[in-house]
């Protein structure tokens, strides 16, 4: 047998040690592959460009019931369109209900999709759109930070050290005037007057920074959509749990 060239022996040695790099990328070989589940169904009988429909692209993941369940929740809470709203027994009986009482022009569309995944965290994105007549519809946006070591959906508590919380809200208030410096608003009185700073629901541990997403009409107006505030990791040392910090999970 040949020995192997040098240059043939030191590439297949540095691709080696490459393909040793990539596995311990945090959550590189420890990631759950979702099946999506996507159909959009017109009112029966109806024809024409005018048809009520729901379109509805989720997802669910082998082995994880709990998680396949939340997202399913979250989704129906998501088609509530007032205050107390009885909520669905399933996306396929809101499909029937809906279309059944539908006026033309109507449509319901419903979305969850993986944003990201690192940590034996899977951070999930809800998307939603109603409309039923008027100038627009109404869209929806949430996060579902979900801890595979813990089985379970993180709330900000959880996320956050002991007694941390409104030290959050000060650096997302950072954040906040960083997004209106990018945007050009922090010059404009009426905006920062009409729009100030708010608290969210919506708030995802994504890999590159902690993500804050608002609903629209909260901190700017409907022709905005739902503005995104980061926070860099470095500026929660001593606020985050460090087993929240990419890489340290």
């Amino acid at each position: 047998m040949k020995p192997m060239p040098l240059a043939r022996l030191l590439a297949a040695a540095s691709l080696g040690a490459l393909l040793s790099a990539c596995q311990m990328l945090p959550g590189a070989a420890d990631k759950l592959e979702p099946q999506r589940h996507a159909w959009e169904h017109l009112k029966p009988g109806c024809q024409g460009d005018g048809c009520p429909l729901v379109n509805i692209d989720t997802i669910s993941f082998q082995g994880e019931p709990q998680l396949n369940d939340l997202i399913n929740q979250r989704l129906l809470r998501m088609t509530q369109d007032a205050p107390g709203a009885p909520l669905p027994a399933s996306l396929e009986s809101y499909e029937r209900d809906f279309l059944a009482s539908a006026q033309p022009g109507w449509a319901s569309y419903l979305q969850a999709k993986v944003l990201e995944q690192h940590d034996r965290l899977v951070l999930v994105e809800l998307s939603s759109y109603l409309f039923t007549g008027g100038a627009h519809g109404m869209p929806g946006r949430g996060y579902i930070n979900y801890d595979r070591t813990l089985e379970k959906p993180l709330t900000l508590g959880d996320m956050l050290l002991p007694g941390q919380e409104e030290a959050f809200w000060k650096v997302a208030e950072q954040a906040h005037r960083r997004w209106l410096a990018s945007n050009r608003l922090d010059q404009d009185p009426d905006f920062l007057s009409t729009w100030p700073f708010q608290r969210t629901a919506h708030v995802g541990l994504g890999y590159g920074a902690v993500l804050l997403k608002y609903d629209v009409y909260s901190i700017a107006p409907y022709s905005s959509g739902h503005p995104e505030l980061r926070i860099p990791y470095p500026q929660l040392n001593g606020i985050l749990k460090p087993r929240y910090f990419p890489g340290r999970g």
